[in-house]
């Protein structure tokens, strides 16, 4: 792992209070040699030169370790592994989040890893710093959902230092703001007297009197802010009187508290969604090691609450000093007209071993407080669904970034999620009424009536044939609506831009493109609809509205009677483009295919072939505007008189042959880096609890297996939000297998005499089987049972005894 520096060096050593204090070095941690190319000025050192660092930090008995460093690889497992190995050893570690704001989803680790202090910085303002990395963590993406970081936020802008030359000098960065935390964590240290500060201070006690007196900011969300502003009073008076115990980081989710509550107070909650996940880090004050001592609980504060399903996924050892619960939330059917708050709390109990010289374990009940906004189910015009399964970033493998002529960031790294690179754009879809869900499980995991369109925006990854299948069967017979933001793919370019990487000292070649088209096309074939493996780039204009198109695609394929739009732009991919030259001076302009719009069977496909104009990291101009046509197109049938002119009808379909089609790559292993590829077909746990855990399609969901009084059954799988009385049937076995679920509340069940507060699915291609297997056991045992009875009442007759029936 390279090393580079990216502002003047800050050295420091702070002793307080017989407190020690390493900085190391203001540097930035990658994996790639093209930096050092790059920035060939820059300081570079290895990961192992760290690790050294690091065990020389735990020979010695440090207490407070700053790192000014960072870098989006998370999976450099020695570098993450020896973090691990310093907070377990009572080592304070404080990190600077990064200087790549005010993008989303740009945390640089370690300051991303949960035992770690992650700090953003602010100015004197009390604003958020522009240059201050922003949420969520994207460890967890796809199967779940980011972890709120920063932790909290300091002064970082125009800071007063010393100079290496001479006097001082203003210096700005998250890396300023790390260690003027790593301050305030050494005087807080000096709270506690000498004798006792190693039974109560660790990495998460610590990190529990920060976030917990910090100063929320009134102008930005959790991902931008953390707790808050760093409040060293407030945080006095909390390890003052501390006592060992657990907690839970944040403490409230609150759908009413917008800003901070982003994205979460942006949509309200509804019946027949997909589970809304709040990932939630659990800070064990306790000890290094922790258990669950019991699954989650949901505590509603009234019986409204018990509208509320939740599940919960959560890390049943909590180690070294934190772990993780996430919330898996969903509204039961009978609500589907319901509108109101909910409100109540989560708690788990936490235990931790005996301290030196105690005999009995430790324990803890945390506390997540919550309050939701319930609204009426859209109507399925309104709802749109983005599929998050088939994105892949870096890491683990080279994915290159969508637009070439950004070149000083080769790297697709920030999430391409709703809330991370497309937050801007998840922003605009509210503001126009859409309610946007997220998959991340394969397309065979969400019912079709639910949704007007589904939203495929640069994807990376590889189909199962079965979703294939039921995409076809989904929008021809269905009506479910299709848009397809698409992006760059060309084989030769991706050979161009490949390099040695002296860190490692292998070749690194990009894993796919900035899409996977070959993967697309077989998506997109049943519909007569394919990509080429041109990379176009210029200006265009429809009805006023300018736009840039930057490195994308061209559409080879396309059906008879659909509209096509075509525009003069120059392309790049025979021009010897590498990923630091992208364009050819006196380069040809040509008309090519980039946007079409189709009616197919019930419903109708939208195919662009570039992303960029969506997503807010490399944007140089929006197309939001076409995002909204397209979406009353494949949502409502509306059609937009301009890009449904008579002029662009194609009269003859757009085809080209196979042999002439993007084809993939024979020299990469994609299953390393697939979700699909050599994988298991299974819903994961941000699918629809009814088919969490199984393949999902040919399911038909049928209600729920409980009503509240004054509440009716809502059947949703039909696509209707009709009222419909339905059978109630138990929960299959498989929820049980899932470690760490629990939904609603006991006591409520018990009173309505349900087995599971959860919903509950008919699947028709086994149960019928099933059925007449059932039945004829049950035939079959009730005459082994006649025949057992009239024996033993032979048996009876002669010893005076009668067989117990």
């Amino acid at each position: 792992m390279t090393i580079l520096g990216m502002e003047p060096l800050w050295q420091a050593l702070l002793l307080v209070n017989m407190t020690s204090v390493l900085v190391l070095h203001q540097t930035l941690r990658f994996t790639l040699f093209e930096y050092l190319q790059m920035h060939s000025l820059l300081q570079v050192s290895y990961t192992s030169w760290f690790l050294d660092a690091f065990n020389y930090a735990i020979a010695t008995n440090m207490d407070v370790l700053n790192l000014s460093i960072g870098g989006p690889d998370y999976l450099d497992l020695p570098f993450v592994e020896k973090v691990w190995e310093l907070t377990a050893n009572n080592i304070i570690m404080v990190s600077a989040i990064g200087n790549d704001g005010p993008l989303y989803g740009t945390l640089n680790n370690p300051a991303d890893q949960s035992d770690v202090i992650g700090v953003g910085g602010i100015d004197y303002g009390d604003h958020i710093a522009s240059f201050s990395s922003r949420g969520m963590s994207t460890w967890e993406i796809p199967h779940g959902y980011g972890r709120v970081k920063p932790d909290v936020v300091a002064y970082g802008r125009e800071i007063m230092g010393s100079s290496i030359s001479a006097n001082c000098k203003s210096l700005s960065g998250t890396s300023v703001a790390s260690p003027v935390v790593a301050g305030v964590v050494c005087l807080l240290v000096s709270v506690i007297p000498e004798h006792d500060r190693k039974n109560i201070l660790n990495p998460a006690s610590m990190k529990q009197a920060l976030v917990e007196g910090a100063a929320k900011l009134p102008d930005a969300n959790m991902y931008e802010q953390g707790a808050g502003r760093v409040h060293l009073l407030e945080s006095y008076e909390i390890l003052k009187s501390y006592q060992p115990r657990a907690s839970i980081f944040p403490s409230i989710l609150d759908y009413m508290d917008c800003p901070y509550s982003w994205p979460f107070c942006r949509q309200p909650l509804y019946a027949g969604a997909m589970p809304v996940i709040f990932n939630a880090t659990i800070l064990n004050g306790m000890g290094v090691l922790g258990y669950v001592e019991s699954p989650p609980t949901w505590h509603p504060s009234d019986e409204e609450g018990n509208l509320l399903s939740i599940r919960f996924t959560y890390s049943e050892v909590i180690w070294p000093w934190t772990g993780y619960l996430a919330l898996h939330m969903q509204i039961k059917e009978e609500a589907a007209l319901f509108s109101g708050e909910i409100e109540g709390n989560v708690t788990v109990k936490i235990y931790s071993p005996p301290a030196q010289g105690e005999k009995n374990v430790r324990r803890s009940t945390c506390v997540l407080q919550l309050k939701l906004k319930v609204v009426p189910t859209p109507p399925r015009s309104k709802r749109v669904l983005w599929d998050q399964f088939h994105s892949i970033k870096y890491p683990p493998g080279y994915i290159p970034r969508d637009s070439l002529d950004v070149r000083n960031d080769i790297l697709d790294w920030h999430g391409d999620h709703l809330h991370t690179n497309f937050h801007i754009m998840f922003n605009m879809l509210r503001d126009a009424g859409y309610y946007v869900e997220t998959l991340g499980s394969p397309l065979t995991c969400f019912d079709a009536h639910q949704y007007g369109t589904l939203l495929l925006v640069d994807l990376e990854d590889e189909y199962f044939k079965e979703e294939i299948q039921k995409l076809r069967d989904d929008v021809i017979n269905t009506g479910l609506g299709l848009a397809v933001f698409a992006e760059w793919y060309n084989v030769d370019t991706m050979v161009k831009m490949r390099f040695f990487d002296d860190n490692t000292r292998s070749w690194w070649t990009p894993v796919t493109g900035g899409a996977n088209i070959p993967a697309l096309n077989d998506l997109l074939a049943p519909f007569g609809i394919a990509f080429g493996d041109k990379i176009l780039n210029g200006d265009f204009s429809i009805d006023g509205e300018h736009s840039r198109y930057a490195s994308g695609t061209d559409i080879v394929r396309f059906p008879a009677g659909g509209y096509v739009h075509a525009f003069p732009f120059m392309d790049s991919s025979e021009s010897a483009a590498t990923q630091n030259v992208l364009l050819t001076s006196g380069m040809a302009k040509a008309d090519s295919p980039i946007l079409g719009l189709l009616e197919l069977g019930e419903g109708r496909i939208a195919v662009y072939g570039d992303s960029n104009c969506l997503d807010s990291s490399h944007m140089v101009t929006h197309c939001y505007w076409l995002l909204r046509k397209i979406l009353d197109f494949t949502s409502g049938n509306i059609k937009d008189p301009v890009l449904f002119s008579t002029s662009v009808r194609r009269a003859a379909a757009l085809y080209q042959d196979d042999n002439q089609l993007p084809s993939r790559r024979t020299d990469v292993d994609f299953s390393t880096y697939s979700a699909v590829v050599g994988k298991e077909l299974i819903c994961r746990s941000d699918s629809r609890f009814e088919v969490w855990g199984t393949k999902g399609y040919s399911l038909h969901v049928r209600g729920r297996n409980r009503r509240l009084p004054g509440y009716p059954a809502i059947d949703l799988g039909r696509g209707l939000n009709s009222t419909v009385e339905t059978s109630y049937l138990k929960q299959p076995q498989w929820t049980q297998n899932n470690k760490g679920e629990h939904s609603g509340n006991n006591i409520f069940g018990l009173l309505y005499r349900d087995e599971l507060d959860m919903p509950v699915l008919v699947a028709s291609h086994w149960l019928v089987p099933a059925l007449v297997a059932i039945s004829g056991l049950l035939l079959f045992l009730s005459f082994w049972r006649i025949r057992q009875k009239r024996r033993r009442r032979r048996k009876g007759s002669s010893s005076g005894r009668l067989g117990n029936l």
